[in-house]
């Protein structure tokens, strides 16, 4: 289950060079306004033909120009979600979600739909117009009519880039559950960070057209296959409550956060590169609730700043801090270490 991607195109002065290959899950199309992520999908989806190219999606070849294959849009089984749901005002709820449905050669069956509409949450929505629908709603309307189209793969083209930071925290969880239950592999265009860590599994991070790291979330927003550290991500189990804090348990050890879930809930934590401090020895009186034993795996001096690549147990984690303080504390690969973390915030 995976989508092979390959394109050389110019358009104007920009030229758009990316190879890469995404697995089963979501793949996060990452980077700044103009990196060539929408350029991706529109490849993907067969609505821009480039110059030089191949793609197979699901095992299927939709693009090789050196063979002078190039299947139509209507002919790839690509579901598309752009930034605006774009819902048949004329059409309800019920009718918008089963329009390319009617257009399938093989269509779901109604079970299929039954559990669609209830993973979305569209049962009471069935029957009103697009026009009475919240921002968030629609988003979930174009979703449910992308997968019912019985796609071989699903591009999600910043479909919260629209909606207010409201109505993005009440679509969230319903991505979250496509990503865990949808049976194609999903890309999803985003330059949220926030996104990305909480929802994709790889990431392919772009910069001016080209890919500038490619792999799992873990391992790219912890800076490995990138130039700049993002921030650790980690998956953590709630636990029980100790104090007024609640713990979170990893691969790695344990966080004390603020924040409340309920025991044995599965979820993300992010920390920032400059939310973690670098101790030598374990601090015994510090306003921080976690500080974790770690080793060193890399030491990346840039001037007068560096990011030091720490693992603790299974986890990649990574610290922002000065050339001065690597050399006081004599810092490289293998040195054994506490990563005093400052901040965690949880991506639930």
């Amino acid at each position: 289950m995976s989508a092979e991607v390959a394109i050389r195109h110019r358009r104007g002065p920009f030229l758009l060079d990316v190879t890469f290959t995404a697995g089963q899950g979501v793949t996060a199309l990452f980077g700044p306004s103009g990196a060539g992520k929408t350029s991706i999908v529109h490849v993907l989806a067969g609505l821009t033909r480039p110059t030089h190219g191949r793609v197979v999606l699901q095992g299927r070849t939709v693009l090789d120009t050196n063979e002078g294959v190039f299947v139509p849009p209507e002919k790839r089984r690509v579901g598309l979600v752009f930034q605006d749901a774009r819902l048949f005002p004329h059409m309800n709820v019920e009718t918008n979600l089963l329009f390319g449905w009617r257009r399938m050669g093989k269509r779901a069956d109604a079970a299929e739909i039954a559990r669609t509409i209830q993973l979305l949450g569209l049962e009471p929505l069935l029957r009103r117009a697009p026009k009475h629908l919240s921002g968030g709603e629609k988003s979930r309307v174009a979703l449910g009519r992308a997968l019912l189209a019985a796609p071989d793969i699903l591009l999600l083209d910043e479909p919260m880039a629209s909606l207010d930071v409201g109505r993005r925290a009440e679509i969230l969880p319903w991505l979250e559950r496509l990503r865990d239950i949808a049976r194609v592999p999903i890309f999803y265009v985003s330059h949220s960070l926030d996104e990305v860590a909480r929802l994709a599994d790889q990431v392919v991070l772009l910069d001016k057209g080209k890919v500038a790291g490619f792999g799992s979330v873990y391992e790219i927003l912890a800076g490995r296959g990138a130039e700049k550290p993002l921030g650790a991500v980690l998956e953590a189990t709630v636990g029980e409550k100790e104090g007024d804090l609640t713990a979170l348990h990893f691969d790695g050890g344990k966080l004390l956060v603020a924040e409340t879930s309920e025991p044995g809930w599965k979820l993300r934590v992010r920390i920032g590169a400059d939310e973690i401090l670098v101790a030598r020895e374990a601090p015994a009186a510090i306003s921080a609730n976690n500080v974790l034993p770690a080793i060193v795996t890399e030491v990346r001096l840039e001037g007068a700043r560096a990011e030091i690549a720490m693992r603790c147990g299974g986890a990649l984690l990574v610290a922002r801090v000065t050339a001065a303080s690597v050399k006081r504390l004599a810092l490289a690969k293998g040195t054994e270490v506490f990563a005093v973390i400052k901040s965690v915030t949880v991506e639930a």
